[in-house]
């Protein structure tokens, strides 16, 4: 990792830390032709593109009836620790749930209603590797949300990790599918033979995921688009460079394009977490990935003259995770507004949102947290305002109404108010 004064970065360089891609554009065309087809052919497409990308015959695509027995496949300790990372996922997305509200202005009767979609469609990335926080983090808000029917896609594979299907047994989704990649965005938004179509489409994924629920938006809802996964650290001198260490190595084990990153005004504990990360990365399991991580453009350590500029680059920087591990924690936290998920002190790493505290880990990268929050029980849902005029109250606004619409050359709207008091 290098160490970078933030006063030395160029204009490029800045736009390439601030800027940051998913990289859908090198595989958008392909990513239409695949859900293209998918919407055409259906269930013979879905095979076709299983054995191609997964290089797995697939037989039925449907495996719910897998699900319902996979608790009893996997070992009591990891069952227990499914459990617990879903009670505190639901209890936290309880929280969110958005009441009804009706309430008097000067007469006027008005109100905003919150009802949950008719159906909704996760993502739970697999393949090689096994996701159940990822399913748990998708299906729990829908549920809570009191969407009536959640269906899971998941890759195929020749054996579907069984703690990743526990988990989608244990949050309760309704139908489940073997299928990967973009072809499974494709059919969750589309449906097929044996797909049943969606209202919205969420969950994490590769580019090629990402770049499917870009083309698939418009026809369905979905969350938002997610890149490589990201940290930002904030740090003082009461930083402990060990475990801030702990936390970059943590992220860069994601993949090669993940980003781990800290700023800091102090020099001394810049340069320690730089050896100490050096250090942890040299000893991991997966040092290679890590190594290739920790070398990407917006990875390293940015150093800061000032407190100030550390928390306005933090806020430039708008991070996917922010770390804030300072002796003023809650006054940086005040002074940056855009992050997907804000983690607090020494205590608070970026590994215990991933799993189990309870705050949704599908979040917003690449700077967009600028613009979006993290997945929410709001997703699933859709509003309706209410109101209602009594006479008097109508009278009162009759003036302006009619104004305005005259004003827009739409006299009949104007004439709809008038003929109620003539």
């Amino acid at each position: 990792m290098d160490i970078r004064p933030i006063a030395d970065l160029g204009p490029g360089e800045r736009r390439g830390l601030f800027e940051r891609s998913s990289g859908v554009e090198a595989v958008r065309e392909d990513v239409r032709d695949i859900v293209s087809r998918v919407r055409e052919e259906g269930d013979v497409a879905l095979r076709e593109y299983s054995r191609e990308f997964d290089g797995v015959d697939v037989g039925n695509i449907e495996i719910t009836d897998q699900v319902e027995r996979a608790p009893d496949r996997v070992d009591e300790d990891v069952l227990d620790a499914i459990e617990t990372a879903a009670d505190n996922i639901r209890a936290f997305h309880e929280r969110q749930r958005p009441a009804d509200w009706r309430e008097d202005f000067e007469g006027r009767d008005l109100g905003r209603r919150f009802r949950p979609l008719g159906s909704a469609g996760v993502y739970a990335p697999g393949g090689t590797a096994a996701y159940p926080s990822s399913a748990l983090m998708g299906i729990i808000p829908a549920r809570v949300a009191g969407v009536e029917h959640v269906a899971v896609a998941t890759p195929p594979a020749e054996e579907i990790s069984p703690a990743t299907l526990a988990a989608i047994d244990v949050a309760g989704a309704d139908a489940v599918y073997q299928i990967g990649g973009a072809q499974a965005i494709a059919a969750l938004a589309y449906g097929t033979e044996t797909v049943s179509a969606s209202d919205v489409v969420v969950g994490p994924g590769n580019r090629w995921v990402t770049a499917a629920k870009a083309t698939v938006r418009g026809d369905v809802e979905i969350d938002f688009l997610a890149g490589p996964s990201e940290l930002l650290v904030v740090a003082d001198a009461s930083a402990d460079p060990e475990l801030v260490a702990a936390d970059l190595v943590a992220q860069a084990e994601h993949d090669t394009d993940a980003v781990a990153a800290v700023v800091t005004a102090d020099e001394a504990v810049a340069e320690a977490i730089v050896a100490e990360t050096d250090e942890q990365a040299a000893e991991c399991e997966r040092t290679d990935l890590v190594r290739g991580a920790l070398a990407n453009e917006a990875s390293g350590v940015f150093l800061a003259r000032s407190r100030s500029e550390a928390c306005l680059f933090a806020d430039e920087f708008a991070a996917e995770h922010l770390h804030i591990v300072a002796e003023s924690e809650e006054t940086i936290l005040e002074a940056i507004d855009a992050a997907g998920s804000v983690f607090l002190g020494p205590y608070s790493p970026v590994a215990a949102g991933d799993y189990a505290s309870g705050p949704n880990h599908v979040l917003p990268t690449g700077g967009d947290a600028k613009r979006v929050g993290g997945l929410s029980v709001e997703n699933f849902m859709r509003t309706t305002t209410v109101q209602r005029l009594t006479e008097e109250s109508l009278g009162d606004i009759a003036d302006a109404v009619t104004t305005l619409a005259r004003t827009e050359g739409l006299d009949a709207h104007a004439r709809s108010v008038e003929k109620r008091f003539e």
